[in-house]
Formats: structure tokens, sequence, C-alpha cells
């Protein structure tokens, strides 16, 4: 099992956890959900509900990792499995995403 919390613009509005079985989850914490004011991370994770359930690394973080050359010459600096999207996503969403939110590895 590995993890990350997902930072949006430095808070931490939740989790994300690749489970044995490689399914994913992410769940949002319970304050981030109580807050009116907080919003959802992405238009795909809408606060109406506090886990999401994928089979495979939701979309939204899928897009968020390295694409073609980049994501190669990653993989081989690293010697990480090109594949691994979530160990990309986990070496590379501290620092290198656009946007509000960070994957930072638990």
């Amino acid at each position: 099992m590995r993890a990350a919390k997902i930072l949006y613009k430095g808070e931490e509005a939740g989790i994300i956890t690749q489970h044995d079985d490689a399914s994913f989850t992410f769940r949002y914490h319970d304050e981030w959900l109580a807050d009116a004011s907080k919003p959802g991370i992405c238009i795909t994770m809408p606060k109406t509900k506090q886990e999401y359930y994928s089979k495979y690394l939701f979309p939204y973080f899928f897009n968020i990792i390295p694409e073609g050359a980049n994501r190669k010459a990653i993989c081989t600096d690293l010697r990480m499995d090109e594949d691994d999207y979530f160990g990309i996503l986990l070496v590379t969403g501290k620092h290198d995403t656009i946007g509000a939110v960070k994957v930072v590895k638990i």
C-alpha cells in the first residue's frame, strides 16, 4: 500500500491511497468536507461524497504526471517502471504540477 497527502493551495484536503490490489481511493478529510468555503480538488471528485474509489489511477491524477520524453527521462533517471503511474506521481507531484494541487508522499 502506498499513500500521499493531497494539498490544495498548501492545505491538506485529503489522502490518495493505492491498495495492495492496485485499486485507488481518494478520501477528503472531515474538516475539508465540512468547510463550505473549501472547494473540491477537481470537477470529477466534487465534495458530494467523502471517499472515491477506482480500479485505476483517477484521471485527474493521471493527467498531472509528465508525459512522453519527460516521463521517460524521469523513469530512466530514477530507474522506475514507466507504467508505475502512481510512483511517478509520488516523485513528481510535490513540486512539478500545474495548478493548486500538490501530491506529497506519506
